[in-house]
């Protein structure tokens, strides 16, 4: 198990003005940070990757769909292209930047519905590209995570029954799916037991609490959590993701209208603990 922690706490871009952010994390008990890639050139990242080699850090990145020209699941063949191509960037910046894995919501843009759930023709079209994108990857050593996420930001991905299946369809072994705590609160009859069932196509995870804030203040079963994951054998990642209102297109985006912490400083020393704690429990239950 390796813990990280998402550098959106603070930034959708991290430049040489954030890695004074590293030590600290490091020094507070992780061991690597999540790593948005949401705009910029291979050789930002490439930079990005040095900082954190230097403070001993490992790295994942999370990148989303931007609009309907980069949409992967679109009926227009020149979109699906475009979400190709962005996929691609997405995997080149991943791997200057030395990251393990490239998760999130790549399969829509957000906040677009259809009034329906996802097509048939949908979903084969995205598992085309997607199987592109994998055999992309694969020559760049990353690992993809497709994000499931709740009804209220996407209609393509809720659930992780679904999640598993799609990417049984993508068909590569280095395609699987992301398991976020947040999304599943909602989404999930059971939160916990749908983890067991799909822990073999599980490649990340991310831990959120239910209001988005430090993990462990909300009413997430925690322990049920990480004991469902301990025990069927996860060994990857554990990155904490948490919002604030420090950037407010983000918080909007999150609908973070509140503060649930007191500074960004608590977030990270209390989660470092907390996710230490949780683990080495999980392993006497």
């Amino acid at each position: 198990m390796k813990t990280g922690f998402n550098m959106l706490l603070w930034t959708t871009h991290v430049t040489e003005d954030d890695f004074v952010l590293f030590e600290k994390l490091k020094s507070a008990g992780f061991d690597g940070v999540e790593i948005p890639v949401f705009a910029g050139e291979v050789s930002d990242f490439e930079k990005v990757g040095e900082a954190l080699k230097d403070n001993g850090l490992g790295c994942t990145t999370v990148t989303v769909i931007p609009d309907e020209e980069h949409n992967p699941i679109s009926a227009d063949a020149n979109h699906r292209q475009g979400g190709l191509d962005h996929l691609k960037w997405a995997i080149d910046c991943s791997e200057a930047v030395r990251s393990e894995v490239l998760c999130g919501p790549f399969y829509q843009p957000l906040g677009v519905f259809t009034g329906e759930g996802a097509s048939g023709e949908e979903i084969e079209r995205g598992v085309e590209v997607h199987r592109q994108a994998a055999d992309y990857a694969a020559a760049a050593n990353v690992v993809l995570g497709l994000e499931a996420l709740n009804r209220f930001e996407c209609y393509f991905m809720n659930l992780t029954d679904d999640a598993a299946a799609y990417a049984r369809k993508v068909g590569r072994e280095n395609f699987g799916l992301l398991f976020d705590t947040f999304h599943a609160n909602i989404e999930e009859r059971d939160p916990v037991g749908c983890i067991g069932r799909n822990i073999e196509q599980i490649k990340h995870v991310h831990i959120s609490e239910n209001d988005r804030g430090i993990p462990g203040r909300g009413h997430i079963d925690w322990a049920g959590t990480f004991k469902a994951l301990r025990s069927s054998g996860y060994d990857g990642w554990l990155t904490v993701e948490a919002f604030g209102r420090a950037l407010p297109d983000l918080a909007a985006a999150t609908r973070v209208w509140r503060d649930f912490f007191d500074s960004a400083e608590e977030v990270y020393t209390e989660s470092a603990r907390f996710l230490q704690e949780q683990w080495a429990a999980a392993g006497l239950r």
